[in-house]
């Protein structure tokens, strides 16, 4: 009958300090330093881009090795925020970025070079459209402040109308002018 293993327990300070939540452990920072260390953690658990997954966590909410995560960091793929004694800390929107790159790289066959170029452009599709967003929310805000547009009137002088209003036409003169050629 074979021998069953059992897993040796990780070496003193080197476990999993933060859980898959983002919670610390009894013996945790919450448990030292009181209700503002707690309430912070609180806060971090609802932000995807809370910074609270160590790189063993984050290789394994992921499905990948940890090199593979510090590979993917060299190459600009997934670049996790750095804690204090500069180990990474990767959010829940990089897991989901790690996931993307594996799903691009084993699904649909694309390199990583065209996983970056992808991820580049869809950050700039993103940023472009937060910006049309605002750009079209200043538009509305100025519309319901103002109420007047500016036009130039058919003599070039500057007139105010209403939105989506054409200025008036002048009236048309009902003067007759006669013109004779050689004078002038």
């Amino acid at each position: 009958m074979p021998a069953m293993l059992t897993p040796e327990p990780p070496p003193a300070g080197r476990g999993l300090r933060v859980g898959l939540r983002g919670r610390p452990g009894r013996d945790g920072p919450a448990a030292v330093g009181g209700a503002q260390e707690e309430q912070r953690r609180e806060e971090a658990v609802h932000d995807d881009d809370a910074p609270v997954f160590v790189i063993s966590v984050a290789a394994e909410l992921a499905g990948m090795h940890p090199q593979t995560l510090r590979q993917y960091d060299r190459l600009g793929l997934v670049s996790p925020q750095r804690a204090p004694g500069r180990g990474r800390r990767y959010s829940a929107r990089d897991v989901a970025r790690l996931r993307e790159v594996q799903r691009l790289s084993q699904e649909d066959g694309v390199n990583l070079a065209g996983i970056k170029r992808i991820m580049e452009l869809e950050k700039q599709v993103e940023t472009l459209t937060d910006r049309v967003q605002l750009l079209a929310e200043e538009v509305h805000r100025l519309r319901q402040v103002s109420g007047r547009v500016f036009a130039a009137g058919a003599g070039g002088d500057i007139v105010a109308t209403s939105v989506g209003r054409r200025p008036p036409s002048p009236s048309r003169s009902r003067a007759l002018v006669l013109w004779r050629p050689g004078r002038g």
